[in-house]
């Protein structure tokens, strides 16, 4: 997906929960302008937040596409300040045994693993907010090349570059995690509502922060922040995951109750991230992101 063709689309998608929005603050008004719909809404309220299954909690297994991205790196003690333009990236996911074993050893950061925790806010239980983790990762491909200009060892520096292992390598293995906040929104479409069988379409809109983990090597030079188990995270230049910038995005797909209260769902995700400072040695990485991404997950209500 091309970032334009991305931007579009997630223009489109926020103009549909814009909508949805007005539609909930017009309602929302005439509540408030009619004292029996507000003791009515009020009671809603109060009945939801007694209910049994008011909460939810999901994991999920998802794949990730990127688009093309620049890459500014700056290494002040290098004499290093240049960008790398349009560098293709992909996922790094384990293969469906290693998935198996990390579950069965408890190692959840393996896998680009997805977890859900929710809570509905109304008594029909068509809104939600909600807590994500996307552990999701991002390597640039090697053996391509590029386009780099600006200044490398004081020098200016405009010529094309193939990147290898030892020239230029980038990921964010453990990984991209984008940690968010959203809003959900169901809609019944098929089945006994609120029971095994019943189809609904799932919709979130959130915003957060993303916590990466960086692992790179930048013309012979690796960058070192330290054994995972130690300064673990969030905001040293020394902790294995760090703050480095934020992220919003939107997420459309079906849920299908499979048990009174277990229930599978597949997604489609769009987000943008924006990174600032990832750590490279003696300096920092800034660069945009576009990811689209699929997550099949299984969660249950309580």
């Amino acid at each position: 997906m091309t970032p334009i063709a991305g931007k579009h689309v997630l223009l489109s998608i926020l103009l549909s929960v814009f909508a949805c929005a007005q539609a909930w603050a017009q309602d929302s008004a005439a509540v408030s302008e009619n004292p029996a719909a507000q003791v009515t809404a009020e009671a809603s309220i109060a009945k939801s937040l007694n209910q049994e299954n008011n909460w939810y909690f999901s994991w999920g297994y998802s794949r990730q596409q990127y688009a093309p991205t620049d890459i500014h790196i700056s290494q002040p003690s290098q004499g290093n300040d240049f960008t790398l333009h349009q560098v293709a990236a992909s996922d790094f996911p384990a293969s469906f045994q290693d998935t198996v074993n990390s579950l069965k050893e408890f190692e959840f950061t393996n896998p680009q693993e997805n977890v859900r925790i929710g809570k509905f806010m109304n008594a029909e239980k068509t809104f939600a907010i909600e807590f994500s983790l996307d552990h999701s990762k991002y390597n640039t491909d090697l053996n391509q090349t590029v386009r780099v200009s600006g200044t490398k060892a004081g020098q200016p520096y405009n010529q094309n570059l193939t990147l290898t292992e030892q020239d230029f390598y980038y990921a964010l293995h453990n990984g991209l995690n984008h940690v968010m906040v959203n809003a959900v929104w169901l809609q019944h479409l098929y089945g006994p509502e609120n029971k095994a069988g019943d189809l609904q379409l799932i919709s979130r809109a959130g915003a957060g922060i993303l916590l990466p983990h960086a692992d790179n090597v930048i013309f012979g030079k690796a960058n070192q922040v330290g054994p995972k188990n130690e300064n673990i995270c969030c905001t040293s230049s020394k902790d294995w995951w760090q703050i480095n910038g934020w992220t919003a995005g939107v997420e459309v797909g079906v849920r299908y109750r499979v048990y009174k209260s277990i229930y599978l769902e597949l997604t489609s995700k769009l987000a943008y991230g924006v990174l600032r400072g990832v750590p490279v040695f003696q300096g920092s990485a800034d660069q945009n992101i576009w990811m689209s991404e699929q997550v099949l997950s299984t969660g249950f209500l309580f």
